[in-house]
């Protein structure tokens, strides 16, 4: 990973969740899966909560983002505790921020309160972002150990200008680049939305009505876009859940569509001929490959610089199976990050758990 670049993903809350489109006894049939992976469960059990504790003894409440530091710690936006938890590469999970009561009150991270927290990213001097959805706020958590709002008032909307005065939607997705830009996937407004380094909040992409549509800046159109994901090279990606899409923003606000025919599926093969459902978190690694959660298909895919998908993990079945990807099984999994030396990390939001993909 490029130096400083922190890539990040989230996805969203539990209202977002998604009902499984494999509901059968048979998986679906799978075009290159990934059996040259493990996957572990790093912390959790099955009971929801919000003990702290190594690995299995942990508990989580719908967990929603991950992000990951230049240290290997994880940062998870546990959401239905309203909570931000961290976890150990050993899997030692703690309390990051948040009192678990709802509200929106800055202060000392023992103090502050979140509501429904959904995405977090990190930055390369360890700042935490935090898509703060239920309060339509973006939270930072310093190095310091204090929360503040970085932008929003807390009333929905989509206005843009400083900060202090700019309203988001639902937002569920956030990624911060090594200049210090947080890039907001705005679910509710279906726009994405960039707080540039200065404070100021603006419009990336999108024209605030649903649709698919490809283009420059406010002219292309995204459906509940939930995570976002920022390369070394400022290229913003996106996992465009209502259209079944990984979209990419380049220079210039230039929306395409990285992979996705739009209909539910689960096809692995190049751009258009491949197919998602509902997918609700984007991570990308310093070769360009992006990892997204397959929420309804209980997966965890892979796309490659050029558009090429294949299954990473997950059989399409519910589950929290451990061993090789194409054994391997995950339930609604809506976060993803990735680190350095290639290890994903998922939160696989409705079995409570925080797993690890080990290539």
């Amino acid at each position: 990973m490029a130096a400083g670049a922190m890539i990040l993903s989230i996805s969203c809350s539990s209202e977002h969740s998604p009902v499984s489109l494999f509901s059968g006894s048979a998986p679906p049939i799978l075009l290159g899966s990934g059996s040259g992976v493990s996957v572990i469960t790093l912390a959790g059990s099955s009971t929801s909560g919000a003990v702290n504790g190594p690995g299995a003894t942990a508990t989580f409440f719908n967990p929603g983002g991950v992000a990951v530091n230049t240290a290997g710690t994880i940062y998870v936006a546990d959401t239905n505790n309203n909570l931000i938890r961290s976890v150990t590469p050993a899997g030692l999970v703690t309390t990051f921020a948040g009192s678990g009561i709802q509200g929106a009150i800055n202060g000392p991270v023992t103090s502050a309160s979140f509501n429904k927290p959904t995405g977090v990213a990190v930055d390369s001097a360890g700042n935490v972002y935090v898509a703060d959805s239920g309060n339509n706020l973006i939270r930072e958590i310093t190095t310091s150990g204090v929360v503040i709002t970085l932008a929003g008032t807390g009333t929905s909307g989509s206005l843009n200008g400083p900060a202090s005065i700019a309203t988001f939607f639902d937002p569920t997705g956030v990624a911060v680049d090594s200049s210090g830009n947080v890039y907001v996937a705005d679910a509710g407004n279906d726009l994405i939305r960039e707080i540039t380094s200065a404070g100021t909040v603006l419009t990336l992409a999108g024209s605030g009505i649903q649709g698919s549509t490809n283009g420059t800046g406010t002219s292309a159109s995204f459906f509940d876009p939930t995570g976002v994901a920022v390369d070394s090279s400022g290229n913003v990606y996106v996992a465009d859940s209502g259209n079944n899409m990984i979209r990419k923003i380049a220079s210039g606000g230039i929306v395409t569509t990285l992979a996705g025919s739009g209909a539910p599926g689960s096809t692995n093969g190049l751009g258009s001929n491949a197919s998602f459902n509902v997918p609700m978190g984007v991570a990308i690694d310093s070769s360009g490959n992006v990892y997204v959660a397959d929420a309804s298909n209980n997966m965890i895919r892979k796309v490659t610089a050029s558009g090429n998908v294949t299954t990473l993990a997950g059989t399409g079945l519910q589950g929290s199976t451990n061993g090789s990807g194409s054994n391997a099984t995950f339930f609604d999994p809506h976060g993803v990050a990735v680190n350095s030396s290639g290890d994903i990390y998922v939160a696989d939001t409705s079995n409570n758990l925080i797993r690890e993909i080990i290539p």
